[in-house]
């Protein structure tokens, strides 16, 4: 079994995550972490045995890892993944991908000219709920998809929140592109399309920062589903919740791990959904099966990346002129109807 050599750069909160996943991951040795916190690297990577860097740059030409974990804040992705397959190595982004899609097209045409895989973090992918979700969709058991609606609320501007989130020359936005990429995400995986048209409506009455704090948002996807996403990050009642609405019946996801299953004569009864890995490992496993398997595009790459944030941009600009936008379609088959 092959061991791939593989560093992170950016020690904040997801960094720990993704270290204790390396750790424990028999096909991967945790190198190196770099962040201009150089004490707070070293903080990281003391319990793994893991060598620490103040700048990510020098730990990429000394440590020559295969593959390096971006966890950076969003405007920072570009330079770092870049910078990254220049030399030589594979790449695993958090989401979002970049902040816009001329970003990320940069990074998959470079990961294209170095011969390297491009991946972004979408964790809804690895969520057991997801999972179980998608085999009833793809079964046809409850009919024909005839529309879609999730709702995430969740407090965004909390005082812990570091301030780059909160400046959309950083963060590229706010709830839409940070909240709203996971319901994008969920939708356009567990349906097996992407989003096409999008019409929002956003508010910005936050008070730290220039981003918005909540968005209604109106898309349809490749096979003519129409979808309703709601999202707040003002003082409300934490909610994460899709509806898939069918033909013959409906499911109901909450979170990662609840599923119920109804319909007008049976209301929602759960759904057992099984024994599932562990998300980030799952997600971890993944990103080497694609590396060793070559260059077939999946649902982790980064024109999948891409696609998700497509949508994103499509959004702001349709509250920008008050019109129904078109999704960008960046490559062959995009929205072919599935």
């Amino acid at each position: 079994m092959r061991t791939y050599k593989t560093a992170i750069i950016g020690a904040g909160t997801i960094a720990k995550v993704h270290a204790r996943t390396l750790h424990e991951n028999k096909r991967t040795e945790f190198a190196a972490i770099a962040d201009i916190d150089l004490q707070r690297a070293a903080d990281l990577a003391a319990p793994y045995g893991a060598r620490a860097y103040g700048d990510y740059r020098m730990m990429i030409k000394e440590e020559r890892p295969e593959i390096a974990i971006i966890t950076l804040p969003h405007h920072l992705h570009k330079e770092a993944a870049i910078f990254c397959m220049e030399q030589g190595c594979h790449i695993l982004l958090e989401k979002p991908m970049a902040l816009n899609t001329g970003e990320c097209s940069e990074i998959n045409a470079a990961a294209g000219k170095y011969g390297v895989r491009a991946s972004v973090g979408h964790m809804q992918h690895f969520f057991a709920a997801n999972i179980k979700a998608k085999e009833i969709v793809e079964s046809g058991r409850l009919g024909r998809l005839v529309s879609v609606h999730d709702k995430r609320h969740h407090p965004y501007f909390l005082p812990e929140r570091p301030g780059w989130f909160l400046d959309k020359s950083r963060s590229g936005g706010g709830v839409v592109i940070n909240l709203g990429s996971h319901s994008i995400d969920k939708i356009q995986w567990i349906t097996g399309t992407r989003m096409t048209k999008a019409k929002a409506s956003l508010t910005y009455w936050g008070e730290r920062g220039d981003v918005e704090g909540s968005g209604s948002l109106f898309m349809q996807t490749s096979s003519g589903v129409p979808v309703t996403v709601s999202l707040c990050g003002y003082n409300n009642v934490s909610v994460n919740e899709t509806e898939l609405l069918f033909t013959g019946g409906q499911l109901k996801i909450a979170g990662a791990q609840a599923l119920w299953l109804g319909a007008y004569d049976r209301p929602y009864e759960p759904v057992q959904i099984g024994e599932h890995a562990e998300p980030f490992a799952a997600q971890w496993n993944k990103m080497l099966d694609d590396v060793e398997g070559g260059g077939e595009e999946t649902d982790i790459s980064g024109y999948y990346g891409q696609s998700v944030c497509a949508a994103v941009d499509a959004i702001y600009r349709s509250h920008e002129t008050g019109l129904e936008q078109i999704v960008e379609a960046f490559y062959p088959g995009a929205y072919a109807r599935q």
